[in-house]
């Protein structure tokens, strides 16, 4: 066990974690909020810079402190029988998007040196939800003994529940509460818009040489549009998240800076979500060039952008791909690049220095950057500056309530 000390907490990190100081040292405590007392273990005391902690008792409750949306995630409980996934649950909705909007605009300032102001918005439904229901997807875990559950919170101990109430309701009603089923590792809940729910088990496979497992398409539904996307594939978990991204993307290009000749590029592709949002909004015909290192998924994309006689999608990683753009470009393909509208939506590390400074040198006329990390973001902020790009437009969204996540759309311009 830990030391147990009292603190007070005075401000929100990136993380989904609270700031406290103790004899001079930083401690990062979960579970609390700002303006809280509370007495907190410490669980990780191993770096000098800071410490880490968990709420184990509010002495001082925040007014902006509820009910948690999620029993098994209480502070009531111990915290090492926490359940993982709902580290904001504790704090009211409004609240939550103010912590988020912090951060974003904290890790913008001092990472990416602008001072900006966001307001996260909120998707249709969710307030009156409580930020609940919203999940189409979920993984559960599965122990040696077949126990199963969610992760407790910043760990592997798998915790045994009743519900799932970010779930919605059409998956979380397939989840196995209370069952014992040895010899799988997990079980994904997967709930598409457009076709059956369905619960999937699994493996995970450490090996070397893995096997492709065959292709199981499902349907997932944006506006007018059906997109076929892997069971196991990556989608948006939010219910609403793809329709409102697209929106989001669509419409904070610069229709002045667009040229549907150009070699517009989606990056990081997928299916061909945000592809078929530029050419939704600029016609079938503008050349959009969708690059996806996954190789099922960049086949789906084939297949979801097949009426739009100007969009192609390539397995590659992005990396590389741009490398070998920039070796090989000509006069004509350089002035195509110039022209060019990027989409890009990079992993939750971002695009990093060697995709930054590739874009750089193809010089398109704006970028627009998906982010689901402040942080990174913020990084690449910084980056792209220093290679004479600068951050004309913003929006965050809540896509996953009841959580720290912060979703944000950006559009890059040169200077």
């Amino acid at each position: 066990m830990g030391t147990v000390c009292e603190l007070d907490i005075t401000n929100v990190a990136h993380g989904g974690v609270f700031v406290a100081r103790h004899e001079g040292r930083v401690i990062f405590v979960a579970d609390t909020l700002p303006g809280e007392r509370v007495l907190a273990r410490i669980t990780d005391a191993s770096q000098k810079s800071f410490w880490r902690a968990d709420t184990v008792e509010v002495l001082t409750t925040s007014a902006d402190r509820q009910e948690h949306i999620w029993s098994a995630a209480s502070v009531n409980r111990d915290p090492a029988q926490r359940a993982g996934g709902a580290e904001f649950g504790h704090i009211k909705l409004a609240t939550q998007r103010d912590l988020k909007a912090f951060v974003l605009e904290d890790s913008l300032s001092r990472m990416g040196k602008i001072e900006r102001r966001v307001e996260v918005e909120a998707l249709e439904g969710d307030d009156e939800s409580q930020g609940t229901g919203w999940r189409t997807r979920v993984r559960l875990h599965v122990d040696a003994d077949g126990k199963v559950g969610p992760y407790a919170a910043r760990s592997h101990n798998i915790i045994e529940v009743e519900d799932l109430p970010l779930a919605a309701s059409r998956i979380a009603e397939l989840a196995p509460f209370g069952q014992r089923i040895p010899g799988i590792d997990f079980i994904d809940l997967v709930g598409p818009t457009g076709d059956s729910a369905r619960a999937i088990a699994g493996n995970i496979d450490t090996g070397k040489n893995k096997k492709r497992p065959a292709p199981e398409p499902i349907t997932e539904i944006v506006g007018k549009r059906a997109f076929k996307v892997d069971v196991r594939g990556f989608w948006q978990v939010h219910r609403h998240a793809a329709a409102t991204l697209s929106e989001a993307v669509s419409s904070v290009i610069d229709e002045a800076l667009f040229d549907p000749r150009a070699a517009n590029h989606d990056l990081y592709g997928g299916v061909g979500l945000f592809a078929a949002a530029v050419g939704d909004r600029f016609g079938s015909t503008t050349r959009m060039t969708s690059v996806e290192s996954d190789e099922m998924a960049t086949e789906y994309a084939l297949d979801n952008l097949a009426e739009w006689v100007g969009a192609r999608a390539v397995t590659a990683r992005v990396d590389r791909y741009l490398d070998s753009v920039r070796r090989d470009l000509n006069a004509v393909e350089k002035a195509r690049y110039a022209a060019a509208t990027i989409v890009l939506d990079p992993p939750r590390a971002g695009a990093g220095k060697e995709v930054v400074n590739s874009l750089a040198e193809l010089s398109p006329a704006q970028l627009v950057y998906v982010a689901c990390d402040p942080v990174a973001l913020a990084r690449d902020v910084a980056l792209f500056a220093e290679r004479g790009y600068q951050l004309e437009e913003l929006r965050a969204f809540d896509l996953f309530p009841n959580t720290h996540h912060v979703e944000a759309v950006a559009r890059f311009v040169k200077n």
